[in-house]
């Protein structure tokens, strides 16, 4: 599920299995958040669980927000830069609502890592940065992969390509961040996503409203409750480790969201797919390793 893992400054010290340790949990609560999702999804629209989502995590993180900072819960600079930034988070949530209304959570997230490929040649091409042959190998590999998870050969399948969508959007959201909120309290970053983020998703609700039953605001309050958690567990990760060194554990996601999906649902990925998300796994973890003039 899309996430904000991007928004540190990082850190290092003696202390970089705690930051590892919160990484590791912020990574393997997220398959739960898509869980719920997936879950309310048979009785939900995918439209209206996405605006949920923010809605309750703004009443988890408003309060955090208000204690430390008081009236000032929201970035004071870059407000433009921070808006596309949560329209494109908020596009690339709803397109993986949608995705795993559909199909297998791991399938949707094989599909979804797309993200850190896409993001590379966004970097390149608006921010500039530098084409190497390495970028080159990963992007080749990440592509490959996605067409084999996509298969396009055959009939291709709507939940995938909105997964992939998903996590298209993600990599633009991606480099908008890495452009813009550097700068930015990570705390405000947070409640402005959260906030903005149901702002701009309430039509859908409004258009696709269902009035929940007691026994279900539960899962509600959990997919609130454990995506703010996460983000705060991925924030606080990079103050005791740098981003090479937890970057890779997004890839905990993939493992947490097959053992989710089978568990509780019944379902796994088929070959292909498995194929697919490991050689993006590869491209993803290529694009890690410390650049070098090659």
């Amino acid at each position: 599920m899309p996430n904000d893992t991007s928004m540190p400054q990082a850190g290092s010290g003696n202390s970089v299995a705690f930051g590892i340790g919160l990484m590791s949990i912020a990574m393997l609560l997220i398959p739960l958040v898509d869980g719920a999702a997936k879950h309310l999804s048979a009785d939900f629209s995918p439209l209206f669980i996405s605006w949920a989502r923010y809605a309750v995590a703004s009443l988890f993180i408003l309060p955090i927000a208000i204690a430390r900072h008081g009236i000032h819960i929201f970035p004071a600079e870059r407000l433009g830069s921070h808006f596309l930034r949560t329209l494109f988070l908020m596009a690339a949530m709803t397109l993986y609502f949608l995705a795993i209304a559909r199909i297998p959570l791991a399938t949707a997230v094989s599909a979804y890592f797309i993200g850190p490929i896409v993001a590379t040649v966004l970097a390149i091409v608006w921010l500039g940065e530098q084409f190497t042959l390495r970028k080159a190998g990963a992007l080749t590999l990440g592509f490959t992969g996605a067409m084999i998870i996509l298969r396009p050969s055959g009939s291709i399948d709507p939940g995938i390509a909105m997964a992939m969508g998903s996590g298209i959007f993600f990599g633009c959201y991606m480099v908008v961040t890495r452009q813009a909120s550097r700068a930015s309290d990570p705390l405000k970053t947070l409640a402005f996503q959260c906030v903005v983020g149901a702002l701009i998703l309430l039509p859908q609700a409004l258009y696709t409203w269902s009035i929940p039953a007691a026994s279900v605001l539960p899962f509600f309050a959990l997919m609130g409750f454990l995506s703010v958690l996460s983000h705060i567990f991925s924030i606080t990760a990079f103050r005791y480790a740098d981003a090479s060194t937890l970057a890779p554990l997004v890839y905990l996601e993939l493992v947490a969201s097959a053992v989710v999906g089978y568990y509780i649902f019944g379902d796994l990925p088929g070959p292909h797919v498995w194929i697919g998300a490991a050689i993006i796994v590869v491209a993803g973890l290529l694009l890690l390793q410390r650049r070098s003039a090659i």
